[in-house]
């Protein structure tokens, strides 16, 4: 316990990360679940009521502890901005260099254009399919701390 509590306040001081205000829900050894609000950029104008586009919608994290929590209890949950960057690359970019890529390839080798949209569409599942097999791993790289907001 004592090197996340280093470690997540080696995180905490630094401001290249990512912070979320929530409520604790579960504690489960060195492990919190933590419910947050995810509000769209519009959900705090006045007149999101009116135009029904505002959207706020729960997330539940899982996040190692820093010091014994308790249900109910007000934290922060925290996590390195690059954690964040490497996500972005490895949900987004990624798969359109890879669509974008098996387009003009299968495009170059003669393909109808039906068919290479179809393959690029597919290599973008196959490769889905690939990351989430490596999901325990990747899960390492983006480690959720939790602290308490005093």
């Amino acid at each position: 316990m004592q090197i996340s509590k280093i470690f997540c306040i080696f995180v905490a001081e630094l401001e290249d990360s990512i912070r979320h205000n929530g409520i604790v829900e579960r504690v489960d050894g060195e492990m919190a679940i933590v419910r947050i609000a995810q509000t769209s950029a519009c959900a705090a104008c006045h007149a999101a009521k009116m135009c029904m586009a505002s959207e706020s919608r729960e997330k539940r994290i899982e996040a190692r502890m820093t010091e014994p929590l308790q249900v109910g209890d007000e934290v922060e949950v925290l996590v390195r901005e690059q954690a964040g960057w490497l996500a972005v690359f490895l949900a987004y970019i990624i798969p359109f260099l890879l669509l974008v890529a098996a387009v003009a390839g299968f495009d170059r080798m003669g393909w109808s254009e039906a068919k290479a949209g179809t393959a690029a569409l597919v290599s973008v599942a196959v490769y889905y399919v690939v990351l989430r097999m490596f999901r325990d791993k990747l899960q390492r790289k983006f480690t959720f701390w939790v602290r308490k907001i005093n």
